[in-house]
């Protein structure tokens, strides 16, 4: 809800500014394909084809608003040198004018180091009302915020294969970092600071320690933000102790900086000479909520730290306006570099980065695969061939002994009830049509003991069969090649029986040093360059808290971003000259990027807002003399022709440098966000073709760059490179779109007529008007009559396709059918900017309204919310293109649902003899309401 001080004019603001023997040849290799030239595209097909988009799910709904709201009020942030005195003076001064205004808030906690603010508990129709207020800058929602998904597997690589991945070992072995003089705070889950590789000795070890001097639970054990579990318990209980009763800390600090010894089975980090902060925001179970990020991070910035990981966010909260990211971004401006997730959303397509990876000069990480790993494996007879393989999240266990004849399944996908009856057998089902629980229960309800599960795309997944229906037979996932290969040899009659067995094999990742396919596409919303760079994620071995067993694998951005805060660690105590915004330049001047995970053969490059500058190369990085800035290009819409952007080119060496320029274009993505398509083109790319910068000094060069002629409303990008004539090169990629951003869809009905009215007709766990998880809705297309208890109210279920510059709803009198007047001059209950896609291709926001308008009314016993009289009312909806002008209607969307009726008492009143209802509403009010109400205006 912040006033826009943006208009179309001035939308592309942001834009101004060895991988190995594979990505040089990908850099310098012949494209196999038709595009030769910039007017022509071929088209590489949808993720769909590839097998990589999201599974059918059917209608969902995302999660419910916390009830919590984020409220922004003048003054600076103490970090950037404010008052502490005046920013508090300002956030009295809002509370005042909320009083006087008739809000009804609680104060959760006040905000002043990073982001100057309140975080307050009100209602969806205060906080449209406290938006327009004199001291407000803006509202926001407090967001939840859940772990991402990183199930635990049975997949064991060691981190000795991700940091060769990075130059990480080099710069330990050769160049002797370790990271030693560097604070690492890690917000998270907590840490295990008695774990021995985290410098503890076991469970008799007290807080503070060497290793872990500082930190802080925010939260407490029973804390879950999860309004739809049975352990919703929202309320924090801090205290001094950030101990980790989940794992997924402790899992990133041992990435970061682990010093265990791998010769005895322990865990050797990226840095392992870094002390860390703790800094817990999750209890045991469930989600937080972004107040708290950035809590966690006032109290990182005051503790000293020097670098923070944040492995969590909020997926498609893709605008960097969003607190926790314009939190991180004066973390950054304040000295400590900041390190972030950037989402495990890759099947749910563009738009999909997520706060606080997305905010300016924040380190937002990607995540590429492993290139080795040991896992669980089962054997085949006759055969004797083996199988490594992952165990579904939400399965029984895998045996370690036994065996299983094998069964090739009648639907190959087992996406309908299986017709054969495959009683005590293993069935072997291809990814695939829908969910991997919806293949389970039906192999499970066929009768089978286990279900083999192989991919549809290259390497392996990590799948989760849970659901409402518990899965308990073993589900082991194999690659797509291996279960091509049991699929041949169960024809052949080679392989018969299931042998399973409690042996490990160690085998090359197929998908090693590619992009995860789980990894998150940017861009931001406002075409910011996201992921900034990448790094090892998918099966990653590390430490668990000690009552976990000590160590376990994880795949995930979650994974990645640490990687790159112990790289940065190293970096630091090498080159303490680099501020944080030098110091992600070098990052990306020094990354590699790598091929197109879906098919290498094409010998084209992933695409720039999926893999950012690419893998991260801290060797090359910290023994870089020159960088360029801004570290990446950001070219905003290219709707009226070719943009130009200066880059600087800085040598710190002592001998002048040469450098030879070239650009490729990476892999563009248009069409359906949900299940794009995968296009490539050759960008117009004009740069001088030799730069030289003397040494000590730098040189600024201007670049001018237009995608394809025939790339039409689609994201795209590629690499500059800068080839010394000794040395490495200096890589600086390049990010646009193509066409005019203002046109592309918002309201799309996904097959279902949305926007429409919804009722929700059964949920696990009702809270108030708003539990829409696991929930089932019923779709009102022609209205509905709400009663207005227990949560019988009207809700608009909306699908937006593409981030939103902003969002607004607004209740009127139905008059004859049609929409009549405003229901006074407050009634505006909803009203948001920088509004975030719907997370998939049949998501939904319910927007729920109560009946309550806030009254504007200063007067006495009218300084209240009012409820409407019973009657008929329409809600129209009206959204913004990202970045596009409110006042210019081809910018501009709108829908209104159908006539629908509040009927508090159920007896059917028409609205002539609503006067009695009149009683409590401002008499100012009445007149008008009278008016609207009777048609009588």
């Amino acid at each position: 809800m912040r006033r826009s001080d943006r208009s179309g004019a001035d939308r592309t603001r942001r834009g101004a500014v060895a991988m190995g023997s594979a990505a040089a040849l990908a850099l310098t290799a012949i494209i196999p394909l038709s595009a030769a030239s910039a007017d022509e595209i071929t088209d590489l097909g949808t993720a769909s084809d590839h097998g990589v988009a999201a599974e059918p799910a059917g209608l969902q709904a995302e999660s419910s608003p916390t009830g919590a709201w984020l409220v922004e009020t003048e003054g600076t942030p103490t970090s950037r040198g404010g008052s502490p005195s005046v920013n508090s003076r300002h956030a009295r001064e809002v509370i005042a004018e909320a009083q006087e205004l008739g809000v009804d808030l609680s104060v959760r906690s006040e905000l002043s180091s990073l982001w100057t603010g309140l975080s307050v508990t009100m209602s969806d129709a205060d906080a449209a009302l406290l938006a327009g207020a004199d001291g407000v800058q803006a509202v926001f929602p407090v967001l939840p915020l859940e772990l991402p998904p990183t199930p635990t597997s049975d997949v064991m690589p060691e981190m000795v294969s991700a940091i060769t991945m990075t130059g990480a070992d080099i710069a330990q072995s050769e160049l002797g970092y370790d990271g030693e003089g560097i604070a690492v705070g890690i917000i998270d889950t907590g840490v295990d600071y008695h774990h021995p590789d985290l410098g503890g000795s076991g469970a008799e070890t007290t807080f503070p320690t060497e290793r872990v001097p500082v930190g802080y639970d925010f939260v407490g054990d029973d804390y879950n933000a999860d309004d739809s579990s049975v352990d919703y318990q929202p309320v924090p209980a801090p205290d001094p102790d950030p101990d980790d009763c989940q794992s997924h800390g402790t899992h990133v600090a041992g990435i970061v900086g682990a010093d265990g010894d791998p010769a005895d089975g322990g865990v050797r980090g990226v840095a392992p000479g870094v002390t860390f902060g703790a800094y817990r925001v999750f209890g045991c179970d469930g989600s937080t909520t972004s107040d708290i990020m950035i809590e966690a991070m006032e109290r990182a910035l005051d503790d000293g730290m020097d670098v923070v990981n944040m492995s969590i966010g909020a997926a498609f909260a893709s605008w960097p306006e969003y607190p926790t990211a314009v939190a991180s971004a004066a973390l950054v401006d304040a000295g400590v570099v900041v390190v972030a997730s950037i989402g495990n959303e890759g099947d749910l397509g563009l738009w999909a980065a997520g706060a606080p990876g997305v905010g300016d000069d924040v380190i937002g990480v990607a995540s590429y695969d492993n290139v080795e790993f040991m896992a669980n494996s089962f054997g085949t007879q006759p055969d004797g061939a083996v199988y490594p393989y992952i165990s579904a999240a939400g399965a029984a266990d895998a045996p370690t002994s036994g065996e299983l004849p094998l069964a090739i399944a009648d639907l190959p996908l087992a996406c309908e009830p299986l017709a054969g009856d495959y009683s005590g057998q293993a069935v072997v089902v291809q990814r695939g049509g829908c969910s991997f629980h919806i293949k389970a229960v039906n192999a499970q309800d066929a009768g089978a003991a286990a279900m083999v599960l192989y991919n549809n795309a290259p390497g392996l997944v990590s799948p989760t069969v849970e659901g409402e229906t518990p899965i308990t037979i073993a589900v082991p996932s194999l690659s797509l090649d291996d279960g091509l290969a049991l699929v041949a040899a169960i024809e052949e009659g080679q392989a018969a029986e299931l042998v399973w067995s409690d042996e490990t094999i160690s085998a090359p990742n197929p998908t090693g040093g590619l992009i995860s396919d789980f990894s998150s596409y940017g861009m931001t919303a406002d075409l910011q360059l996201k992921p900034d760079l990448g790094a090892p994620g998918g099966q990653i071995w590390s430490t668990m808290p000690l009552e976990q067993g000590g160590y376990g694998s994880k795949s995930g951005t979650s994974m990645a971003s640490p990687h790159v805060a112990g790289a940065i660690a190293l970096l630091l105590q090498a080159r303490d000259d680099l501020d944080p915004g030098e110091i992600k330049d070098v990052l990306q001047n020094s990354a590699d990027p790598t091929l197109w995970s879906l098919n290498t053969d094409f010998g084209l490059l992933e695409p720039v807002f999926r893999q950012g500058a690419g893998m991260l190369d801290i060797d090359a990085a910290i023994l870089s003399t020159t960088r360029v800035s801004p570290g990446a290009i950001e070219l905003g819409e290219s709707e009226h022709g070719p943009v130009s952007r200066t880059v600087t080119l800085h040598n710190d060496g002592g001998t002048d440098v040469t450098y030879t320029v070239s650009a490729e274009d990476a892999i563009a993505t248009g069409g359906d966000p949900d299940d794009p398509t995968f296009l490539y083109g050759v960008s117009s790319v004009d740069v001088p073709a030799q730069i030289t910068v003397p040494a000590g000094s730098s040189v600024s060069v201007d670049v001018t760059i237009a995608p394809s002629a025939d790339l039409e409303q689609a994201q795209y990008g590629g690499y500059l490179t800068l080839m010394p004539e000794d040395g490495e090169p200096i890589r600086v990629p390049y990010v646009g779109y193509a066409g005019d951003y203002q046109e592309v869809p918002l309201l799309t009905d996904i097959g279902y007529g949305l926007p429409v009215l919804g009722q929700l007709t059964a949920c696990d766990r009702l809270i108030g008007a708003d539990c829409t998880m696991n929930g089932e809705w019923d779709l009102m297309p022609d209205g509905a009559t709400y009663s207005m208890a227990d949560g019988d109210v009207p809700t608009f279920l909306v699908h937006l396709e593409h981030p939103a510059q902003s969002l607004e709803m607004t209740v009127y009198a139905a008059v004859d059918g049609e929409r009549g007047a405003a229901i006074g001059p407050t009634a505006t209950f909803l009203a948001s900017e920088y509004v975030g896609r719907s997370g998939g291709a049949e998501a939904f926001t319910p927007y729920t309204w109560d009946g309550v308008l806030a009254s504007v009314y200063r007067a006495g016993r009218h300084n209240t919310e009012w409820s409407v009289p019973d009657g008929d009312y329409i809600i129209g909806l009206t959204v913004v293109n990202a970045l596009g002008d409110p006042e210019n209607p081809d910018h501009v969307e709108s829908a209104d649902t159908a006539v629908f009726t509040i009927d508090r008492d159920g007896d059917g009143n028409p609205p002539s003899e609503f006067r009695e209802q009149l009683r409590d509403v401002p008499p100012k009010m009445k007149g008008e309401l009278r008016c609207i109400m009777l048609g009588q205006c």
